[in-house]
C-alpha cells in the first residue's frame, strides 16, 4: 500500500516531535530499576556473577538492578525473554556460551536469533575448563590418553553436566583435533559428572576452574592439561593443550551482558561504560582472577565479534560431531 503525500507528512512531523522526547528520556537514564534476566538458577557462576557485577553497576548508575533468573532450555529460555523484551534498557540480561553461540545449531529451533535479535553490551568474563581424571588413573599426559584411545577406539569415556554444554563440546574438539574416539557420559549436573570420576566410574572430565581447582588442591583430581592458549597462574605446572601439540583445543566459557536488539545507542553505550568501571573494582577483579578467569571489558563492538567467531567455531563442532539435544 502506497503512503500518501499527507500521510508522509504526518509522520514526519510527529517524528520531530518525538524526537526531544526521546532524546530527554535516553539522557535521564536510567530514571527507574533496571532488570538483568539470568538465563540460569540461583546459585551458579551466571547467578553469582551477575549479582556481584549489578551491585558495582547499580553504584556508577545510582539506579538500582534487580536480578531476575530465568532457567530452562538450557539458557533458552531466558535469552529469548531478553530477546522480547522492551528495547528501552530496562532489561538487560547476562548471555552465556551456550545459548548465545551453541544452541542455534544445537537445538535448531530457538524462537529467538542471537545475531538479529539481541545487542551485545560487553564481554564480563571468559574462563578456560581443565581435563581431569582421577589420582589413580594411569594417563598423566594427553600423549597417554591419546594413545589410549588410538590403541582402544570407543572404550574412554569422558563425563559432563549435559548434552551440548562446554564440558562436552570440549571433549568433542579433543576428538576431533586428535583423531580419537571416546564415550561421552552425560550427567544431570556437572557436579554429578564430577563426583563419578572421583569415585572412578568414568575416564575423565573437562571441567571449569572454579570448580576443579579445589578438588585439584585437595588431591582427589589430577590436572592433564587446561583449554586456554597459555598455562593459568592457578595452575602453573598444567600446560595447555597448545603446549601439548593441539592448539585447536582452546575452549574458553565466556558470557557477557546483552540487551534486545534496537536498544538506543547512547543506553548501550552508559551500560558498557558501567560496566567497564566495575571490572575495574579491585574486589571483582581479585574474586574472578582467584577463580582462573580471564576478566572481559571493551566495546560492544568486540563482545559481537568474539560472539561471531564462536557462533562459527562452534557450530562446526556440533555439526560435525552430531550432537542432538536430550
Amino acid at each position: 500500500m502506497r503512503t500518501s503525500p499527507c500521510h508522509a507528512r504526518y509522520l514526519l512531523i510527529l517524528a520531530i516531535l518525538l524526537a526531544p522526547l526521546t532524546s530527554t528520556a535516553q539522557s535521564d537514564y536510567p530514571s527507574k530499576p533496571i532488570n538483568l534476566i539470568v538465563p540460569y538458577g540461583a546459585g551458579g557462576n551466571a547467578d553469582s556473577r551477575s549479582r556481584q557485577i549489578a551491585q558495582k553497576m547499580s553504584q556508577t548508575l545510582t539506579q538500582v538492578i534487580i536480578v531476575d533468573n530465568k532457567p530452562g532450555a538450557g539458557g533458552n529460555i531466558g535469552t529469548e525473554f531478553i530477546a522480547r523484551a522492551a528495547p528501552d534498557g530496562y532489561t538487560i540480561g547476562m548471555g552465556n556460551f551456550a545459548p548465545m553461540a551453541v544452541n542455534k545449531t544445537l537445538f535448531g529451533n530457538l524462537r529467538y536469533t542471537p545475531e538479529t535479535d539481541l545487542s551485545p553490551i560487553v564481554l564480563v568474563e571468559k574462563g578456560p575448563l581443565v581435563l581431569v581424571v582421577n589420582p589413580s588413573s594411569p594417563y598423566k599426559t594427553i600423549q597417554d590418553i591419546v594413545s589410549a584411545a588410538k590403541a582402544k577406539p570407543g572404550v574412554l569415556t569422558f563425563s559432563s553436566g549435559g548434552i551440548g554444554g562446554s564440558h562436552q563440546l570440549s571433549g568433542e574438539l579433543f576428538q576431533q583435533a586428535a583423531g580419537i574416539q571416546m564415550i561421552h557420559v552425560p550427567y544431570k549436573s556437572g557436579s554429578a559428572a564430577l563426583t563419578d570420576l572421583m569415585g572412578g566410574n568414568v575416564d575423565m572430565m573437562f571441567d571449569q576452574m572454579y570448580s576443579a581447582v579445589p578438588s585439584i588442591k585437595a588431591g582427589k583430581l589430577r590436572p592433564i592439561a587446561i583449554t586456554s592458549k597459555k598455562r593459568s597462574p592457578l595452575l602453573p605446572l598444567v600446560p595447555s593443550f597448545s603446549e601439548a601439540g593441539y592448539p585447536k583445543v582452546e575452549v574458553l566459557n565466556w558470557q557477557g551482558l546483552i540487551a534486545p536488539k534496537g536498544t538506543p545507542k547512547p543506553i548501550i553505550d552508559k551500560l558498557n561504560a558501567a560496566a567497564n568501571e566495575a571490572l575495574r573494582d579491585p574486589q571483582l577483579r581479585d574474586l574472578m582472577l582467584s577463580q582462573g578467569n580471564e576478566i572481559g571489558g571493551g566495546t560492544p563492538a568486540e563482545f559481537g565479534a568474539l560472539i561471531k567467531s564462536e557462533s562459527i567455531k562452534w557450530s562446526a563442532v556440533v555439526k560435525a560431531a552430531n550432537i542432538k539435544p536430550e
